[in-house]
């Protein structure tokens, strides 16, 4: 997969594209991810890239001229065009503007957009972005009901979430068989050695060797979790009103 992050701030994505799986996913080639600074699509010697509101307001509004001119060189024109026509959006290729107004970022959202060939983040920042911009987008994400002083750290969750489904990317294929918000459940407790420290003890059953009495328990206590700490997925998961 190729991602391209545009942001006014690329020095925030330095460390933690360089890190921990992110990293790994580089070195595997399962993943090319690129930063690009906005204001080297500008056209002025102070390269500006945002502008009072239209109307009068407070803050300052994202430029569209920017935006559109690096879409126009990471897809091409002809390609900006069919966005903006909206006749067909190009297979495999998904252009995201991060905003609070967005659609709210799920696993199922990470999972889908793992199958994508090339996903280009937009990082809003400031009062919001021109409407316009909105032509060439075909998916508008937020990570939460709260505001953020830009797209910037959005984009980094969506990254993570989405590159560490890519296949071949985790070592073990199980490690993503089973985790929290697939099947609307949080995922069961998890143990490792010691099995007593300081009185603290692993739950028997998890040293039984009883495969089948394990699985038995992990579904049990998955549904306790989701039930006390997430409600609203266990009403959804059970279908309790």
């Amino acid at each position: 997969m190729k991602i391209d992050i545009l942001t006014l701030f690329p020095r925030m994505f330095d460390n933690i594209l360089d890190e921990s799986m992110l990293k790994i996913a580089q070195k595997k080639k399962k993943v090319t991810i690129k930063t690009h600074n906005l204001r080297d699509w500008t056209s002025d010697t102070h390269k500006t890239a945002d502008d009072r509101p239209y109307g009068g307001g407070s803050g300052m509004v994202m430029k569209i001229e920017p935006i559109c001119k690096a879409l126009s060189t990471l897809l091409g024109k002809k390609r900006i065009r069919e966005f903006a026509g909206k006749a067909s959006t190009p297979k495999g290729i998904s252009v995201i503007l991060l905003t609070p107004s967005g659609k709210r970022f799920t696993q199922k959202t990470a999972r889908k957009l793992s199958k994508l060939k090339h996903m280009i983040l937009i990082c809003g920042h400031y009062e919001g972005i021109d409407e316009r911009v909105r032509l060439f987008v075909t998916e508008e994400l937020s990570i939460g009901d709260y505001i953020m002083t830009g797209g910037e750290i959005p984009a980094m969750v969506i990254v993570d979430s989405v590159t560490r489904l890519i296949p071949g990317v985790l070592g073990d294929k199980r490690s993503l068989s089973r985790e929290s918000f697939d099947d609307n459940l949080l995922e069961y407790p998890q143990y490792t050695r010691p099995k007593d420290f300081d009185g603290l003890k692993v739950p028997e059953v998890l040293l039984s060797g009883n495969h089948k009495a394990i699985d038995e328990w992990r579904k049990s206590e998955s549904l306790k979790k989701t039930r006390e700490i997430r409600g609203d997925l266990f009403r959804r998961t059970t279908k309790v009103k």
